[in-house]
């Protein structure tokens, strides 16, 4: 049993997985829709039902009633003895947290290939939310992960995202330099505050279609939902962006473009993960 405190009008079964991301959305709704989740102490089945601050949720689930995880593929960018590159589809997780798995991540499917593999985050050196897209670059022995883990804790490694917002920043390219915290009022999500960590991002628009705006992301620091929480802050929420005021779409409008990183062979590389058509297609019909 879950109890959970959810942000404001948000549906129910986007939260139950924002919040416990072990849960696929799919196995989310079956729970709603067998009667499992509560909200206010009433039994709520519309997986839709539309959520505010007060409200508060507990979910039952039975994790002995749970199948193993399946097997998935994953597009695969580059692979060699020490790394694997990967195109990571949006709905995918990159790693459970604690020991509820009902579903396949990027961590179970790289567990056949990591050698000396332990834990449940053996090869994830960096993460993707579920709700975004794109490169994503994973270690497959103990040596090389530690040597790719190091360049994203020294900020040694250069990452570039491309969004869809509503509104057109002003100017066209700037650097935003907002410190990040966790909302005390809905754990679950971020926010700007002034006792909150370093965060850094530069923007630049590359496509306008009124009054939505196509942006380059570069982060230049790593934080959760960092480009999400300064994008909202600017009153530029990402279109699809549930959880920080982004009208509603069929996906969070948010892609790991490109990743700059030495690799264990001491090569510098560069990675593309092509921009999904639903970008192209949305900006049409915007």
């Amino acid at each position: 049993m879950s109890s959970l405190e959810p942000a404001k009008n948000i549906r129910l079964d986007q939260y139950i997985v924002e919040l416990i991301p072990e849960l696929s959305r799919s196995f989310g709704s079956k729970l709603i829709e067998q009667g499992k989740v509560s909200v206010n102490g009433e039994i709520i089945t519309k997986a839709g039902f539309k959520l505010h601050s007060t409200d508060k949720i507990k979910v039952d689930f039975d994790i002995a009633e749970l199948k193993r995880i399946p097997d998935i593929e994953l597009p695969i960018l580059y692979e060699d003895d020490d790394c694997v590159v990967i195109d990571k589809p949006v709905g995918v997780l990159s790693h459970s947290k604690g020991t509820f798995n009902p579903e396949a991540t990027v961590a179970s499917w790289l567990s056949h290939r990591f050698k000396g593999a332990s834990g449940e985050r053996a090869g994830i050196v960096h993460r993707l939310d579920r709700a975004t897209s794109g490169v994503m670059i994973c270690a497959k022995n103990p040596v090389a992960s530690l040597w790719l883990q190091k360049q994203f804790s020294q900020r040694k490694v250069k990452k570039n995202y491309i969004a869809i917002v509503k509104g057109t920043p002003d100017p066209a390219e700037a650097i935003i330099d907002m410190p990040i915290e966790r909302n005390p009022k809905a754990p679950a999500t971020f926010r700007v505050g002034t006792s909150g960590k370093p965060a850094v991002t530069h923007y630049k628009i590359i496509k306008r279609s009124d009054p939505y705006s196509q942006l380059e992301l570069t982060p230049q620091t790593g934080r959760t939902h960092q480009l999400r929480v300064h994008l909202n802050q600017l009153g530029l929420p990402i279109v699809g962006d549930s959880f920080y005021g982004g009208e509603p779409a069929d996906r969070l409008y948010l892609h790991a473009f490109q990743l700059e990183i030495t690799l264990p062979d001491r090569s510098r590389r560069v990675f593309t993960a092509d921009l999904p058509k639903a970008f192209s297609s949305k900006m049409k019909q915007l």
